[in-house]
């Protein structure tokens, strides 16, 4: 088992402590676990760790948003590409949440159905 860790940028700045990546990689399985927050200042993190989570071609990827406490736009689309992605590679895609403010942002965008969003208990630790 492979673990990597992505901070924000590169250079030490105010978005630190906004968004962390860790990367834990099994075999052909990919889990990205998140915590903080995804907005347009922190999507090209998760971005950026989608693009390596998919270069190996997983079979599996897992984005974990359970420690995610706030969803935008620009977070949003970076699952919808990686969604194609995941099609596109035939690598099976998970996306578990467990806040209601990341919930309530990929139901309104339709982005729930067509991800196939787990719904987890924090703390419970989804396989």
């Amino acid at each position: 088992m492979t673990t990597l860790s992505q901070g924000t940028p590169t250079t030490p700045g105010p978005l630190d402590d906004l968004l962390t990546v860790d990367t834990v990689i099994l075999d052909d399985v990919v889990r990205l676990v998140l915590a903080g927050e995804v907005d347009c200042a922190t999507a090209p993190v998760l971005r950026r760790a989608l693009d390596t989570a998919f270069a190996s071609g997983p079979r599996l990827v897992t984005v974990d948003l359970v420690a995610v406490t706030f969803l935008d736009s620009a977070g949003l689309s970076a699952l919808a590409v990686a969604h194609r992605t995941a099609a596109a590679q035939d690598t099976r895609l998970r996306v578990l949440v467990s806040t209601r403010a990341v919930s309530r942002a990929l139901q309104v965008t339709g982005l729930w159905d067509l991800l196939g969003v787990e719904q987890v208990e924090r703390g419970v630790g989804a396989a």
